[in-house]
Protein backbone atom coordinates (compact mmCIF):
# COMPACT_ATOMS: atom_id res chain seq x y z
CA UNK A 1 0.00 0.00 0.00
CA UNK A 2 1.32 3.19 -0.78
CA UNK A 3 1.13 6.61 1.26
CA UNK A 4 -1.53 7.79 -1.37
CA UNK A 5 -3.36 4.64 -0.99
CA UNK A 6 -7.05 5.53 0.43
CA UNK A 7 -7.58 3.14 3.15
CA UNK A 8 -3.53 4.34 4.69
CA UNK A 9 -4.92 7.86 4.60
CA UNK A 10 -8.23 7.02 5.89
CA UNK A 11 -5.91 4.90 8.93
CA UNK A 12 -4.14 8.53 9.28
CA UNK A 13 -7.13 10.20 9.74
CA UNK A 14 -8.48 7.98 12.39
CA UNK A 15 -5.04 8.03 14.11
CA UNK A 16 -4.51 11.34 14.05
CA UNK A 17 -7.68 12.43 15.16
CA UNK A 18 -8.03 10.12 17.99
CA UNK A 19 -4.74 11.35 19.55
CA UNK A 20 -6.29 14.81 19.32
CA UNK A 21 -9.18 13.47 20.98
CA UNK A 22 -7.07 12.10 23.61
CA UNK A 23 -4.76 15.20 23.98
CA UNK A 24 -8.04 17.18 24.92
CA UNK A 25 -9.43 14.81 27.14
CA UNK A 26 -9.36 15.81 31.03
CA UNK A 27 -8.31 19.47 29.42
CA UNK A 28 -10.56 23.20 29.38
CA UNK A 29 -10.52 25.59 26.92
CA UNK A 30 -8.69 27.66 28.71
CA UNK A 31 -5.63 24.80 28.75
CA UNK A 32 -5.25 26.23 24.90
CA UNK A 33 -4.69 30.06 26.62
CA UNK A 34 -1.60 28.77 28.93
CA UNK A 35 -0.23 25.44 27.15
CA UNK A 36 1.33 26.16 23.99
CA UNK A 37 2.52 22.44 23.34
CA UNK A 38 -1.56 21.79 24.29
CA UNK A 39 -2.10 24.47 20.98
CA UNK A 40 -0.02 23.45 18.53
CA UNK A 41 -0.32 19.90 19.00
CA UNK A 42 -4.03 19.98 18.57
CA UNK A 43 -3.86 22.54 15.70
CA UNK A 44 -1.04 20.40 13.78
CA UNK A 45 -3.21 17.03 14.85
CA UNK A 46 -6.04 18.94 12.58
CA UNK A 47 -4.16 19.54 10.08
CA UNK A 48 -2.81 16.51 9.33
CA UNK A 49 -6.22 15.06 9.09
CA UNK A 50 -7.04 17.70 6.41
CA UNK A 51 -4.15 16.93 4.50
CA UNK A 52 -4.91 12.91 4.68
CA UNK A 53 -8.48 13.97 3.62
CA UNK A 54 -7.52 15.68 0.60
CA UNK A 55 -5.24 12.81 -0.18
CA UNK A 56 -8.60 10.58 -0.27
CA UNK A 57 -9.89 9.84 -4.11
CA UNK A 58 -13.20 12.04 -4.85
CA UNK A 59 -14.69 8.48 -5.72
CA UNK A 60 -13.65 7.01 -2.09
CA UNK A 61 -15.82 10.01 -0.94
CA UNK A 62 -18.48 9.60 -2.57
CA UNK A 63 -18.91 6.30 -0.86
CA UNK A 64 -18.56 7.70 2.85
CA UNK A 65 -20.57 10.86 2.47
CA UNK A 66 -21.83 11.05 6.15
CA UNK A 67 -17.84 12.12 6.45
CA UNK A 68 -17.60 16.60 5.79
CA UNK A 69 -14.57 16.13 3.30
CA UNK A 70 -14.99 19.63 2.25
CA UNK A 71 -15.19 21.54 5.65
CA UNK A 72 -12.09 18.96 6.76
CA UNK A 73 -10.08 20.24 3.94
CA UNK A 74 -10.77 23.74 4.03
CA UNK A 75 -10.09 23.80 7.67
CA UNK A 76 -6.61 22.31 7.06
CA UNK A 77 -6.22 25.29 4.77
CA UNK A 78 -7.33 27.76 6.92
CA UNK A 79 -4.83 26.19 9.82
CA UNK A 80 -1.84 26.27 7.03
CA UNK A 81 -2.55 29.41 5.50
CA UNK A 82 -3.99 30.96 7.80
CA UNK A 83 -1.57 30.09 11.03
CA UNK A 84 -1.58 33.88 12.28
CA UNK A 85 -5.24 34.07 12.78
CA UNK A 86 -6.42 30.58 14.05
CA UNK A 87 -9.32 31.09 16.44
CA UNK A 88 -8.65 28.42 19.38
CA UNK A 89 -12.55 28.80 20.19
CA UNK A 90 -13.09 27.03 16.82
CA UNK A 91 -10.01 24.58 17.50
CA UNK A 92 -11.58 23.18 20.66
CA UNK A 93 -15.10 23.29 19.30
CA UNK A 94 -13.97 21.37 16.50
CA UNK A 95 -11.85 18.85 18.94
CA UNK A 96 -14.30 18.87 21.21
CA UNK A 97 -17.81 18.22 18.83
CA UNK A 98 -16.42 17.37 15.72
CA UNK A 99 -13.65 14.53 16.10
CA UNK A 100 -15.41 12.46 18.44
CA UNK A 101 -18.42 12.59 15.46
CA UNK A 102 -15.82 11.56 12.57
CA UNK A 103 -13.81 9.28 14.65
CA UNK A 104 -16.72 7.14 14.71
CA UNK A 105 -17.47 7.90 10.96
CA UNK A 106 -14.07 6.43 10.43
CA UNK A 107 -14.35 3.56 12.75
CA UNK A 108 -17.03 2.41 10.59
CA UNK A 109 -15.09 2.39 7.68
CA UNK A 110 -11.55 1.37 8.76
CA UNK A 111 -11.17 -2.27 9.73
CA UNK A 112 -9.69 -2.62 13.63
CA UNK A 113 -5.58 -3.01 13.55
Amino acid sequence: MSRHDPLVCLRHMLDHAREAGEMARGRARSDLDTDRQLQLSLVHLLEIVGEAAARVPPDERIRFQRIQWRDIVDLRNRLIHGYDLVDLDVVWAIVQQDVPALIVELERIVAPT
